[in-house]
């Protein structure tokens, strides 16, 4: 069966909104946590003081460097930078498609499963908290809620999936979409 097209970039939900020519490679982890109750994803939450995406709830992960090998060596770098989740713990499993985001990001989400036990040192000057949420909570179309707000004058929609007092929005809502319509198909 195919799957159905999965969102570039929040420029998807945006037709007015074109993305950046001058992209920045990134790359993300999307950590898919073995749990005796079921699967969960773990996730950040970044402090309010950076300088992109303050705040906000995201996958660990940034930009490649040039001495990242690939994709997964990048997302693997800055999950164990942000959150100290080391690379043995991870068994990678592919990726998603790339998103594009309003901040000039081209991001590679990388998919792994994380065995249990792990221990979790976040870096406290880019995660203010690191929380787990069940992948079925993701994979439920039902929370795959469509907003809006207006920036800079123009209006913008947005995926939002707030969850246990955490508001997930923007590309990671984009990204988790995309992995439900991967794992919803196979």
């Amino acid at each position: 069966m195919d799957r159905p097209a999965a969102l570039g970039g929040d420029h998807a939900l945006n037709p007015s909104m074109q993305p950046r020519k001058d992209l920045i490679p990134a790359a993300v982890l999307v950590p898919l946590v073995d749990r005796p109750d079921g699967m969960t994803v773990l996730l950040t939450q970044r402090t309010d003081h950076l300088h992109d995406h303050a705040g906000q709830v995201s996958f660990p992960g940034g930009r490649i460097e040039p001495e990242d090998a690939s994709h997964e060596a990048a997302a693997l770098r800055e999950t164990e930078e942000e959150v100290g989740l080391t690379a043995d713990r991870v068994e990678l499993i592919g990726r998603l498609d790339f998103y594009v985001v309003r901040s000039g990001y081209r991001v590679t989400p990388v998919v792994g499963f994380v065995q249990p036990p792990f221990e979790i040192k976040p870096d406290p000057f880019e995660v203010a908290d690191v929380f787990e949420a069940p992948l079925s909570f993701f994979l439920d179309t039902d929370n795959h809620r469509l907003a809006s707000r207006t920036d800079d004058g123009v209006e913008r929609t947005y995926y939002e999936m707030p969850y246990n007092g955490y508001y997930i929005w923007g590309a990671t809502a984009g990204m988790l979409v995309n992995l439900s319509m991967v794992l919803n198909v196979s």
